[in-house]
């Protein structure tokens, strides 16, 4: 599947093939920290697949839990997280952040990984009364 994609002032822009069956959600600490949220959504990608259309992003890299680093990728402008991956290395894959595809919307879910640090209030999500804007 073709997409687009971008932060969240404009600074950076993308264009990428993903397949849409790789749409994964993550519960781990570091990306409720890294995204400000009880869970972050991530589609993988090969890098090779991945093209930069506008500025390129800052690089953050983070330890995780298991020792292994991982590159952080966002706009140095409004901080939007692009995507993750491993440092070094070749055939790279991107763990691409949904929440910046322009396509969002038809890419659902297909796993949970780290559920051991799901926030007990996602599983019922639903019954939290919603109002349509602000």
């Amino acid at each position: 599947m073709k997409i687009t994609g971008g932060c969240h002032c404009g600074h950076i822009r993308y264009t990428a093939d993903i397949d849409p069956d790789k749409v994964f959600i993550c519960h781990c600490t570091d990306c409720q920290t890294l995204s400000g949220s009880a869970f972050r959504t991530n589609v993988h990608c090969p890098e090779a697949a991945f093209t930069l259309s506008a500025a390129a992003p800052k690089i953050y890299v983070k330890t995780a839990e298991s020792g292994r680093q991982r590159e952080q990728a966002f706009c140095p402008d409004c901080g939007t997280p692009i995507y993750a991956t491993s440092v070094g290395g070749d055939a790279r894959t991107l763990g691409l952040r949904v929440g910046t595809i322009d396509q969002r919307d038809s890419l659902v879910p297909q796993r949970q990984f780290w559920s051991r640090s799901t926030q007990s209030w996602v599983v019922n999500i639903s019954d939290i009364p919603g109002i349509e804007t602000q």
